[in-house]
């Protein structure tokens, strides 16, 4: 019996066959092997044909059962037979217009378009900051709801033409069932969910103009969500009738990559950009909406109304933090600051040469454009209290990597304000978590034990499809072969040194963004 889940990316679309039985990953594919193509017709726009999608999951689907097939030791007509369910991850924040055939209307907005943030601001001003941040958890900002109020406005032929309006997993899970339908999760990243009401908000509904019409049928997060059709199977190399059982946002489904589900849990990311995904158990915001929050992939609470929701209700909430200048940081110190050709394991042997505090010399990590933690501000990156009689680029390497783990510990402080414990911070084993600079830093100054694995978005996705289809009775059993690579606890001898180097690091943020 075997899984098979896809991660709608924007710069390309993966797709994993996973053994249910086993647990392990047969094959990963994804297609174009080159990042795809972003449209960006004016400044600040970001648009993409989710045709393409549907085009780059076909060959990534060939060639991930081709692969799977070989490693399985069995004919691909056998493994696709033994397909039991597909699971989704996918972009999130996008908007995906169709018609009544189903018919991509317009390119679509995808994540990094940033048109939609004044219709965002004149929303929250017309209902009110405690409107928006009780009842939505954040400000309506730029995500989907108000990138659909711009193309109301500047494109009203093409609004009068939408028939439902999708996020980039509705859709792709539409173009494989011919159903259309959302989850709740979904429907919270875009700022369309009420979580007092339990329902999609009529009040910004209503203050946009927007139909309730236009919303598709609820599903929950996992459950069968419809079934490949014969055009499609014949389409895809794949047998008709597979259901879809799970789909999510790209960062909640992250989360469940490492098996996040419960309150105090994190799930980490420390690419170009570094995320803080944290599961919250109750009800809250940030008053600044420095985070944002979504709900979990096994949020239930309020939904036992609906049909095919679980009477058993719980409040699980993702609390998102992103931190723009992380990786790119640590590139920006390669290439300007150590010997050409120096890898970044030499960096990190440079930066242990140095003791916790780069002594006195702290770097403010946000040169990569406004930072939503700090009220989306442009503070730049900045270096302070160098003396030119103490310190050299060993001093830079370490100094940067701290000041990119103390943004996350900034950030972790206000969810922490929110009422979240922060225990356990899991992580995939790549990018900054590659380096003991940074993991020791990390779990020194916040406290919380670092348990790295080996995952991917496409491989979670197939084993929330597992659960979905009820083959996995509960996450424990999905993800019990999930490797646990390495476990970094806090080293608490050290504790004091870590905390008096964040406490420098912040008063000079402090001083440099004016904040309080």
């Amino acid at each position: 019996m075997y899984l098979i889940g896809y991660d709608i990316g924007s710069s390309s679309v993966k797709a994993c066959v996973v053994d249910a039985q086993s647990g392990k990953t047969l094959s990963n594919a994804f297609f174009p092997k080159q990042e795809a193509p972003i449209l960006s017709v004016k400044a600040g726009w970001a648009e993409q044909d989710p045709n393409s999608w549907w085009e780059y999951l076909k060959n990534a689907t060939a060639e991930a059962i081709a692969t799977a097939a070989e490693h399985a030791g069995c004919s691909r007509e056998a493994l696709r037979e033994g397909l039991a369910a597909i699971g989704i991850s996918y972009q999130m924040h996008g908007l995906v217009c169709v018609d009544k055939e189903g018919k991509v209307l317009r390119p679509a907005i995808i994540w990094c378009d940033s048109r939609a943030v004044p219709y965002g601001n004149k929303a929250m001003e017309a209902l009110g900051a405690d409107f928006c941040l009780g009842h939505l958890l954040n400000s309506p900002g730029n995500f989907t709801a108000s990138k659909l109020a711009w193309v109301k406005e500047n494109e009203p032929e093409v609004y009068e033409k939408i028939d439902k309006i999708m996020l980039p997993g509705d859709y792709i899970a539409m173009r494989l069932t011919g159903t259309a339908c959302t989850t709740v999760s979904g429907l919270s990243e875009g700022m369309f969910w009420d979580f007092k009401n339990n329902c999609v908000c009529r009040e910004l509904m209503d203050y946009f103009g927007f139909s309730m019409d236009l919303i598709p049928e609820i599903r929950p997060t996992f459950c069968e969500q419809g079934r490949v059709t014969a055009a499609v199977a014949e389409e895809l190399g794949i047998k008709a009738g597979i259901p879809v059982t799970y789909r999510g946002g790209d960062q909640p489904n992250n989360a469940l990559s490492l098996n996040v589900f419960e309150p105090g849990e994190i799930a980490s990311t420390a690419g170009t950009s570094g995320v803080v995904y944290g599961v919250n158990g109750t009800v809250n915001y940030d008053p600044l909406s420095r985070v944002n929050t979504f709900a979990h992939v096994n949020h239930t609470a309020g939904c036992a109304s609906l049909p095919s929701f679980p009477s058993t209700e719980q409040t699980r909430l993702g609390v998102l933090l992103c931190i723009n200048g992380t990786g790119i940081l640590n590139s920006w110190i390669r290439r300007n600051v150590v010997p050409e050709g120096c890898s970044y394991e030499e960096m990190n042997r440079m930066a242990d040469s140095v003791p916790i505090g780069s002594e006195g010399l702290s770097i403010i990590p946000f040169g990569n454009g406004a930072e939503r933690v700090m009220q989306n501000k442009e503070t730049g990156c900045a270096i302070e209290g160098v003396s030119f009689n103490i310190h050299n680029r060993n001093h830079l390497v370490r100094a940067a990597q701290e000041g990119i783990v103390f943004s996350f510990k900034y950030g972790i402080d206000i969810m922490k304000g929110m009422g979240m414990e922060v225990n356990k911070i899991h992580a995939g084993r790549a990018n900054m978590f590659l380096s003991p600079i940074f993991r020791d830093t990390l779990a020194g100054v916040t406290g919380a034990v670092i348990e790295l694995y080996e995952t991917d978005g496409s491989v979670g996705a197939a084993k929330g499809a597992g659960i979905g289809a009820g083959i996995y009775k509960d996450n424990r059993e999905a993800f019990s072969t999930l490797e646990k690579l390495k476990v970094i606890e806090p080293d608490l001898q050290k504790r004091d040194q870590y905390e008096e180097a964040y406490r420098r690091w912040a008063k000079a943020l402090e001083g440099i963004a004016q904040i309080h």
